[in-house]
C-alpha cells in the first residue's frame, strides 16, 4: 500500500531535517570554534568537576557553626560561599556548552565567557584557603587536598577552551576601525553612547547618564530620614527580586548608611543610584585585625550579575593600623561602577573575579589598594594614593592572575594617578608603586594616564624577591607626568615600556579587556583602540 511505501522516505525527510541543523549549528561548531576538545569530553569534565565542587562542599560544611574561633568561623563561611559560587560559574559554563546560541545575559561570545567564569571558578579556592591566614591551621589542612583538587581541575577544563578573537564590528564596541595608514591611531569624536561597554544596554546607558535622580523611575527608595520606602540599603536588596531578567533600580538618598551589604548571586541587575559621591555614602569598619578575613571584611560586596552603580561612595574607615580592610568587593559579571568613591587604606577595592568596568570613579587606599583576580578596565578614574602607616610602601596594584591561560588583568587607561597632599609633601618617607605581583602570572598595564611626583621612578614593587618577576606582566605606555619617566624603571623580564602600537594594541580596551570579546568601547577610533 502507498502509505508503507511512503514511510522510509519520510523517515528519511525526518531525519534530515531534525539532524542538518544540529550538525551545523551545535555542538559541532562549539567544537571547532571555541573548544579544542570535543564538547561531549568537555561536558563529561565540567560535569566531573561540579561533582567534585559538591564534594568538597559537603565535607566543608561540616565544620560549620563548629568552632568559637571568630575568624575561623568566617573563613569556613567564606568557603562555603565560595564553593557555590564555583559551582555556579561551572553550571553555566556547562549551560552555554550545551547551548552554544543561548544568550542568558552573557556578551554572546562564547569563548570570552567560558574563560572568564572558568577563571572565576579557578580562584574561588585560593580566596578559601587564604581566608585561613591566622586561624587553626587543622581544618585548613583536612580541606586543602580537595580544594587543591578542585582547582587542578578547573585548570583542566580551561585550558580546553580555545581563546577566540573577536570579529565584531566597530558599532557594537567590537573590533574597532583599523589604521588611518599613517601608523598612528586615528580619533572621533566621542559619543555619549560609546563611553560605556556595548553590552550596557542603552536603556541603562540613560539610566546611568542622566544628571541627578528626578527623572529616574526607581523601585525602590532608600532613605536614612524615613521618607523611602525603607531606612537601610540591605532590606531594599532583599527585597528585589531573584534572577531578574529586567534591570531593577534602587534610589539611596543621601546619607551615611553604615551597614554592610551583601548582594547574593541571585539577585540579577540591579542599578543603585546616590545623590553623589561623598552625599550618599555606604561605610563600614571590619578589618582583618578584628577577626574578619579579607573577603569578609568588605562594606559593600556584590556577587549577582549585571550590577551598575553610579553617584555612591562605598568606604571602609577601619584605619591603616588594621590591614586588610575592603570597601567595595565585586564578584558582579558585566558590572560597571559609573561615578562612585571607593576610599580605604589596605586593599580598598577587592575585583574579585568577572568582568568589570569603572568610569570616572575616585579609588583611595595605601596598600594594594586595587586587587583581586577580575578582568577589569578603569576609565578617565583618579586613583590617590594615602598616608598610611609609618614607613610604610604604597602599591596601588596587586592583581592576583594565577594561571597564564586566564584573559584576566587590571587595564588603567586615561586616568589620574597621584595622592593626597599629605603624602605628595612626604613622597620620600612613604614610597608610592604602581603595583606588585600577588600571584605568578600578575597582569597591569597603565595606558595614556597622568603620574604624579608620588610614583617611585622604578614604578614597580616586587612581592617577595625574585617571586613572578619572569611571568608576570606589566607594561606602560604613551603615561604622561612626573612620575611616567621610564629611565629608572625596574629591569624585570617580566615588565617593559611599550614603544609600539602594535604591542599596546593587545592591551586596549577593546583587545586586553575581552581579548577574547567583551570588549568595552572607549569611543576612540583607533588603530587598535589607542589615543595620539
Amino acid at each position: 500500500m502507498a502509505p508503507s511505501r511512503l514511510t522510509p522516505l519520510l523517515l528519511l525527510v525526518l531525519v534530515i531535517i531534525l539532524w542538518a541543523p544540529s550538525g551545523s549549528s551545535g555542538s559541532d561548531v562549539l567544537d571547532s570554534g571555541c573548544l579544542k576538545v570535543p564538547a561531549s569530553e568537555f561536558a563529561i569534565s565540567l560535569k566531573s568537576t561540579i561533582g567534585a565542587v559538591q564534594q568538597v562542599t559537603s565535607i566543608v560544611s561540616k565544620f560549620a557553626n563548629t568552632f568559637a574561633d571568630f575568624r575561623l568561623s568566617n573563613a569556613i563561611s567564606d568557603c562555603l560561599d565560595l564553593l557555590d559560587l564555583s559551582d555556579e560559574e561551572l553550571s553555566w559554563t556547562l549551560s552555554a556548552s550545551q547551548n552554544p546560541k543561548g544568550k542568558d545575559n552573557s556578551t554572546g561570545h562564547l569563548s570570552a565567557d567560558l574563560r572568564t567564569w572558568l577563571s572565576a571558578a579557578l580562584i574561588n579556592q585560593d580566596t578559601c584557603m587564604e581566608g585561613f591566614e591566622g586561624s587553626n591551621s587543622i581544618v585548613m589542612n583536612l580541606v586543602s587536598g580537595g580544594l587543591n583538587q578542585v582547582t587542578s581541575l578547573v585548570h583542566d577544563v580551561l585550558i580546553m577552551v580555545r581563546q577566540v578573537q573577536d570579529s565584531k564590528p566597530n558599532s557594537k564596541g567590537g573590533r574597532s576601525g583599523g589604521s588611518n595608514g599613517s601608523g598612528h591611531p586615528g580619533r572621533k569624536l566621542i559619543k555619549s553612547s560609546d563611553d560605556f561597554p556595548y553590552w550596557v544596554k542603552s536603556k541603562d546607558r540613560r539610566l546611568v547618564q542622566q544628571n541627578g535622580n528626578g527623572g529616574v523611575s526607581a523601585d525602590a527608595v532608600v532613605a536614612a530620614d524615613g521618607t523611602g520606602n525603607f531606612t537601610r540599603v540591605m532590606d531594599a536588596v532583599l527585597a528585589a527580586p531573584d534572577y531578574s531578567t529586567r534591570r531593577y533600580v534602587i534610589y539611596i538618598k543621601k546619607g551615611v548608611y553604615r551597614e554592610y551589604v551583601e548582594i547574593s548571586k541571585k539577585k540579577w541587575n540591579l542599578m543603585m543610584i546616590g545623590d553623589g559621591i561623598d552625599v550618599t555614602v555606604i561605610s563600614g569598619n571590619r578589618s582583618f585585625i578584628d577577626g574578619w578575613t579579607t573577603y569578609r571584611s568588605a562594606t559593600f560586596a556584590v556577587k549577582g550579575k549585571g550590577f551598575i552603580a553610579r553617584d555612591i561612595t562605598f568606604e571602609n574607615t577601619a584605619g591603616p593600623q588594621k590591614h586588610q580592610a575592603v570597601a567595595f568587593r565585586s564578584d558582579s559579571d558585566l558590572s560597571v561602577m559609573y561615578r562612585c568613591a571607593m576610599r580605604g587604606y589596605q586593599d580598598t577595592l577587592y575585583a574579585h573575579s568577572m568582568r568589570q568596568f569603572y568610569r570616572e570613579c575616585q579609588i583611595s587606599g595605601t596598600v594594594d589598594f586595587i586587587f583581586g583576580d577580575g578582568t577589569v578596565v578603569f576609565q578617565k578614574c583618579q586613583i590617590v594614593a594615602r598616608k598610611g602607616l609609618p614607613n610604610q610602601k604604597n602599591t596601588i596594584t596587586a592583581q592576583g592572575r594565577k594561571d597564564p591561560s586566564e584573559p584576566t588583568g587590571f587595564s588603567i587607561q586615561f586616568s589620574n594617578i597621584t595622592a593626597e597632599p599629605d603624602l605628595l609633601a612626604s613622597v620620600n618617607s612613604t614610597p608610592t608603586y604602581l603595583g606588585r605581583p600577588w600571584k605568578l602570572y600578575s597582569r597591569t598595564i597603565f595606558m595614556q594616564s597622568y603620574m604624579s611626583s608620588a610614583i617611585r621612578p622604578e614604578g614597580w614593587l616586587e612581592w617577595n624577591g625574585n617571586f613572578a618577576l619572569d611571568t608576570l606582566c606589566y607594561r606602560e605606555y604613551m603615561n604622561y607626568g612626573p612620575g611616567a619617566g621610564l629611565s629608572s624603571r625596574v629591569k624585570w623580564p617580566g615588565f617593559h615600556a611599550i614603544n609600539d602600537s602594535a604591542e599596546a594594541n593587545n592591551y586596549t580596551v577593546a583587545q586586553f579587556i575581552l581579548g577574547n570579546s567583551w570588549l568595552p568601547s572607549t569611543g576612540v577610533k583607533y588603530t587598535a583602540g589607542l589615543v595620539v
